[in-house]
């Protein structure tokens, strides 16, 4: 496999590749998250039947991705099959470790062509694997709700970690750097790109900004916490029981997301409230479905999941949703300011995202630790 120098190389020197300084971009930053990236190679290198070139592809701009893109027909679903193929093969070689990173993988920013720029989801191609699914990529942390974007993810990130038994608190080192100013005319950001760093310059370098806490991210998964998975191999009887263990923590961990995404729908005649997402008084936690078939309609639509709490019937636009289960909150059922806040910022994120798609609900759910796939059970008509 060609070198990763050997490579970016090779694009940079092609005339239709090569970035004209002037242009207002994000400097690259495909290997500041250099170990996640050594680990997916690593992975996708045990069997590759797209014959994608090399996964550092899925993370830069669409032009720069086609040429190394394979088989893969959709550029903008290319980091998408990456982490696919490499979770696959992670979990058919029994590689914890190896599943969390593709998951990781999955979830980091791609390369846009201007600072505050927003990349697009993958909508084409659906992933074999649900975890995978489940995640989008973080989004440039100057674009428009970027913070709650990225946390949503984050938390969405670390579900998906425990339920293979990985340590959830590795979702936070799928995050990005501080935000770059949008005038800057340099297009310079903040951001760092170094394939001589093994670990990552976004760590090494402290340049990294936590997407969420670690309290919040317990708080996602059900306050359960699976070991980590980085530690060395077992042998022999120590393998057989690290791997029971392991396969424990992950029933448990799912056992405990699944548990707390019931509690969502608690009745609402009794006071809900979800960890650091805040108290919600006599309403249930907001959550939102999206599918065929609400009130006799032939489309998708969203409709509120729990009509008790939040009666309302479903609509096109996931916004009216939001905005009446966000005002419902203050208006009638007594939520504190910590759940009021917590549903703007889910409002707001549900808007940044490609709209009737499904995704938008999952990014909402996601804003209050439920973890829901709608854009892969309904298409839209």
């Amino acid at each position: 496999m060609l070198s990763y120098k050997t490579v970016l190389l090779a694009l940079l020197c092609t005339s239709s590749l090569a970035i004209p300084v002037h242009k207002a971009r994000e400097v690259p930053q495909e290997h500041s998250h250099q170990s996640i990236l050594t680990s997916v190679t690593a992975s996708l290198a045990k069997n590759n039947p797209a014959g994608i070139l090399d996964p550092v592809f899925g993370l830069l701009g669409d032009a720069a991705a086609a040429q190394g893109k394979g088989s893969i027909s959709d550029v903008e679903c290319l980091q998408q099959a990456v982490a696919d193929q490499a979770f696959t093969n992670a979990k058919a070689a029994g590689d914890v470790q190896g599943q969390v990173d593709a998951l990781i993988y999955r979830a980091l920013e791609r390369n846009t062509g201007t600072v505050g720029g927003v990349s697009n989801p993958c909508t084409s191609i659906q992933a074999v694997n649900p975890e995978i699914a489940a995640i989008s990529q973080h989004q440039d942390p100057a674009s428009t709700n970027a913070a709650a974007v990225n946390k949503a993810i984050v938390l969405t990130l670390a579900q998906q970690i425990a339920s293979v038994g990985g340590d959830p608190q590795d979702a936070l080192k799928s995050g990005t750097f501080a935000p770059g100013n949008v005038g800057d005319s340099t297009g310079k950001g903040n951001t760092c790109d170094d394939a001589n760093d093994a670990t990552g310059c976004i760590f090494t370098q402290n340049l990294l900004v936590p997407d969420a806490t670690a309290d919040e991210i317990n708080a996602a998964v059900g306050g359960s916490a699976a070991p980590a998975a980085s530690q060395a191999p077992a042998t022999g009887e120590a393998a057989e029981t690290t791997a029971a263990a392991a396969a424990a923590a992950a029933t448990t961990a799912a056992a405990a997301a699944t548990t707390a995404q019931a509690a969502a729908t608690t009745a609402a005649s009794t006071s809900s409230s979800s960890g650091n997402f805040g108290d919600f008084g006599s309403c249930s936690v907001p959550q939102i479905e999206f599918a065929t078939g609400f009130d006799g309609r032939k489309e998708t639509s969203f409709q509120p999941l729990d009509k008790t709490s939040y009666n309302h019937g479903s609509a096109d636009n996931i916004n009216i949703i939001t905005q009446f289960m966000c005002d419902a909150l203050v208006n009638t059922c007594g939520a504190d300011a910590t759940a009021k806040a917590t549903c703007a910022s889910a409002q707001a994120a549900a808007a940044a995202a490609t709209p009737e798609t499904g995704i938008d609900a999952d990014i909402f759910n996601a804003a209050f630790g439920i973890q829901t796939a709608s854009r892969f059970s309904a298409s839209r008509a």
